[in-house]
């Protein structure tokens, strides 16, 4: 069964007011005020000396789990919502591999289910490790752009995305943290030109996000109410207070606060609120919770998974 042996995150400590980028993105001061007081989207975070190498190695340079087990990493998986996000011939992750004394592992990117290429690559990692004759054997899943072009600061009327990174340890067994079911459902009618794609995107959200929370629970067999905490990914609040109220579950049971103090930082959303969880305390042994997230790019892809702590 798949399993998270450890997490290590990185959140630049520049802060940048969403209204300082008003010019940079072309927003009217009306479309500045709906992302502050309607999305609840007043600040952004950004790394702006570093580069995504930098990025990458601020997360993997937490994850303590890592020293001494190098030689056990089989995988190492960049999740990525863009395709491309450096010029040619660069190549961050392979360089991160060599730095780290990782160069024996099998390093590629996923993309294709933009933000929610996160969970993916999680699930990929499980299935190599599941075909690796070496059952101690790990893989790493790493996540974290540059916010370094307009497509990939703003996704119209809905977000505005953060520079942060995550680095996380998937093994083929373990203790907590254990994978019980993951959903994904792809929606290829939300692809389109941006704009259009957008309007749609915001009206199909809700449902879409319900649904697949709806199918990770019937394949893990669990119910909703033995769900101890959500873990979304950082678009907005008004997303996921609507998705709550659809859903039937009081917005508590969501944790929200990166949403105002972190933003939306492409696919590292659920390990960053993995981390912020467990810091607090709300996973606690034995109990069940959900990650959840959506992708809107070539199509919109929606998934969840249920884990076990």
């Amino acid at each position: 069964m798949t399993a998270i042996e450890a997490v290590g995150t990185y959140v630049p400590q520049q802060r940048v007011p969403v209204g300082a980028l008003a010019g940079a993105l072309g927003l009217s001061p009306i479309q500045v005020a709906m992302f502050e007081r309607f999305h609840k989207l007043t600040e952004v975070r950004r790394d702006a000396d570093g580069s995504l190498l930098d990025l990458l190695l601020a997360a993997t340079d937490r994850l303590a789990a890592l020293r001494g087990n190098e030689h056990r990493v089989k995988y190492v998986l960049h999740a990525r919502a863009f395709p491309v996000v450096v010029p040619f011939p660069g190549n961050p992750l392979h360089e991160l591999c060599r730095r780290s004394g990782l160069g024996h592992a099998e390093a590629f990117t996923v993309t294709q289910q933009s933000c929610a290429t996160g969970l993916l690559a999680i699930d990929i990692a499980g299935r190599l490790l599941a075909a690796c004759a070496e059952p101690d054997a790990l893989a790493l899943v790493l996540a974290g752009e540059k916010a370094f072009t307009r497509d990939s600061r703003l996704l119209p009327d809905t977000s505005i995305f953060s520079e942060g990174s995550a680095a996380c340890l998937v093994s083929l067994d373990g203790p907590r943290d254990r994978l019980l079911a993951y959903a994904s459902l792809p929606r290829g009618d939300f692809d389109g030109e941006q704009e259009e794609v957008s309007a749609r995107f915001q009206r199909g959200y809700k449902a879409g996000m319900v649904d697949v929370i709806h199918a990770a629970l019937d394949d893990a067999g669990v119910k909703l109410d033995e769900i101890s905490v959500i873990l979304p990914h950082n678009v907005n609040q008004v997303s996921w207070r609507r998705v709550c109220k659809l859903l039937g579950v009081p917005l508590t049971r969501v944790l929200l606060d990166n949403v105002l103090s972190a933003g939306h930082m492409f696919c590292a959303d659920a390990f960053v609120n993995y981390q912020t969880a467990k810091e607090r305390g709300l996973l606690r042994p034995g109990e069940r919770y959900l990650v959840a997230a959506a992708g809107a790019g070539l199509g919109a892809t929606f998934s969840a998974m249920v884990f076990e702590h």
